[in-house]
Formats: C-alpha cells, sequence, structure tokens
C-alpha cells in the first residue's frame, strides 16, 4: 500500500430523498453539501437519493403481464432519472469543486442511449471529476426498473486515503464482487442502500473485518409522505408503514466497531474522523487478498469494464 494521509473527515447525509422529483432532490444534495463544505474531505448519500427509493411500487409488473396506470408511474421515475454528465449531473459536479471534497452519491442513471435506467452511484472528485459504478445485479423486482449493469463493473477512486470504491445495497451479499474491490486495495469500502433491518448490521461488519478497510453504511429515510401525489399506486403506498426505511447509517472501522452507532428514523449529518493508518495496521494478521490468500488454489477473475 502507498503512503496515506492520516486522517480523513467524513461527513455521512442520511437523508430523505423527495421522490420523484430529479430538480428538487439535487437541490437538496447540494444544500447538503453546502452546509458540511469545509468540514469534511468526504460526503457520502444513501442509494438512488436522486430521485428516491420507490420502496413498495411495482409499477404495474406481474408475471406475464403488465398495466397502462403503472406504465404512467414508471414514465414519471424515468422522466426524474437523471442522464450522467448532463447539466443536473454537472451541478454536483460543480458542488465537488466548491466543497473541495469527494462526494459519492446514488442516483437513478437513464442511459442516454438506450431507454435503460440503471441503479447507480457517482463518486465526484474535488476536480470535478467523476466515475460512475451502475448496480451488477438489481435485487427481486428491482429488476423490473433497473438493468443488469453493462459496464463501471468496479470503479475506484483514487484518493489522498488510499482507493475508495462502492457496492450498492445487496451487491455487498456478492462474495466475488466484495473480493473484486479488496484486489483494488481499497481503503473506504461505500455502501449507499436501503437495508434497515438488523442483520445487515452483522454483514456489514462481516465485510469491514474481511476487507480490513472502513465501511461506510450510508442509508436513507423514507416515509410514507415522502411519495408525491398523483401515482397511480396509491394503495401500495397506503399500506406501507408511516417509516418505510429507517436509515441505520453508521460506519464501522476494520476491526469491526462502530467508529459512529446507526442512526434510526431521523435525517441527520454523521460526522467522524477516520485513522486511515488502520487499514494497513489490520492486515498484519489478515489480508485477505494479500499474505491470507492462497492464489495457487483460489483465483478470481474479473470482467471489468
Amino acid at each position: 500500500m502507498r503512503d496515506v494521509e492520516r486522517i480523513c473527515k467524513i461527513a455521512l447525509v442520511q437523508a430523505e430523498p423527495v421522490m420523484f422529483d430529479k430538480k428538487a432532490s439535487i437541490e437538496k444534495a447540494l444544500d447538503y453539501i453546502d452546509k458540511v463544505c469545509g468540514k469534511a474531505d468526504l460526503i457520502v448519500f444513501p442509494e438512488l437519493f436522486i430521485p428516491g427509493y420507490p420502496i413498495g411500487l411495482n409499477f404495474g409488473f406481474s408475471m406475464g403481464k403488465r398495466t397502462e396506470a403503472g406504465r404512467e408511474d414508471w414514465m414519471r421515475y424515468y422522466n426524474a432519472s437523471v442522464v450522467a454528465g448532463d447539466d443536473e449531473f454537472k451541478q454536483l459536479a460543480e458542488a465537488a469543486i466548491r466543497a473541495k471534497a469527494f462526494i459519492s452519491i446514488g442516483f437513478s442513471e437513464r442511459d442516454a442511449v438506450t431507454g435503460t435506467l440503471y441503479n447507480s452511484n457517482a463518486i465526484f472528485e474535488p476536480d470535478g471529476t467523476y466515475k460512475v459504478h451502475r448496480k451488477l445485479k438489481p435485487t427481486g423486482s428491482e429488476r423490473v426498473v433497473w438493468g443488469d449493469a453493462n459496464k463501471d463493473y468496479f470503479p475506484v477512486t483514487e484518493t489522498p486515503w488510499g482507493p475508495i470504491g462502492s457496492l450498492i445495497c445487496w451487491e455487498s451479499y456478492m462474495p466475488l464482487a466484495r473480493v473484486a474491490l479488496y484486489q483494488k486495495g481499497i481503503t473506504i469500502y461505500i455502501s449507499p442502500n436501503t437495508n434497515d433491518n438488523p442483520e445487515w448490521q452483522a454483514t456489514i461488519q462481516h465485510i469491514a473485518i474481511e476487507g480490513k478497510c472502513y465501511f461506510v453504511n450510508s442509508d436513507m429515510i423514507v416515509r410514507k409522505s415522502s411519495y408525491p401525489s398523483g401515482l397511480n399506486e396509491q394503495q401500495a403506498i397506503d399500506e406501507q408503514p408511516e417509516i418505510g426505511c429507517r436509515g441505520g447509517s453508521c460506519i464501522i472501522d476494520p476491526y469491526g466497531h462502530y467508529v459512529t452507532e446507526p442512526v434510526w428514523d431521523v435525517e441527520t449529518i454523521i460526522y467522524a474522523e477516520l485513522d486511515m493508518t488502520l487499514p494497513a495496521a489490520c492486515k498484519m494478521e489478515h489480508d485477505a487478498v494479500g499474505h491470507y490468500a492462497r492464489p495457487d488454489v483460489l483465483e478470481l477473475i474479473v470482467k471489468d469494464i
């Protein structure tokens, strides 16, 4: 591992997206970035913060059938999704420049050529450049909304604190995907997600220990009131609990200990200073892709495009 700067100041934003509203979601993200400007080197937002994770909706899909009402809702979500590099996207790049910070944010990505949507995460650098990661395999009925990644599988961003990368939500349950990031030497593993179940906390502690990296668990708040009026699936919304996603955002160190405890049910900014000597120090006794590996017995081949 190359030498790294000792301290990384992080601001982890647990917030409620403005559901189905691209402009308002971006404005809310920009407001948060302005709030933490000068206080953080790395700012992290949840999965699909733009334009929100539509928990409980199925857009009229059932086995072998679709509905026109569901298609209307899907088109509303499609129109609120973002083409990487377009004007809305550039606002986030400009915010990274103003904040002089790295910014990670989840968004529904609309392909610039085809009609496919992707569940994506962008990491912007302080000079406004960025890399986009598309979710390899949408989970369950997510597959009727977003496609499998066709590129941008495992991009990592070089930072003064070592390489950082992201896997989105249940991608972290894909053991080989985790190893693909470990092989790139990541020191900070960012997980934008909507997992507010207690079992997830055990998972992310394990991953931090396994990868000997900081795990940034970035979740959101989704309330029943988050949904806009006029959707055709109002009954599905009405049947949800008042808080459909409770958050639970936190940061875990390479020993598996909480740097910050999970925060539930509120919008907040979680601040922390990460000691970036730990990822290397922890590898004295365990390095999953180094001295604690057997490449002569086990080999991972990654088609990384």
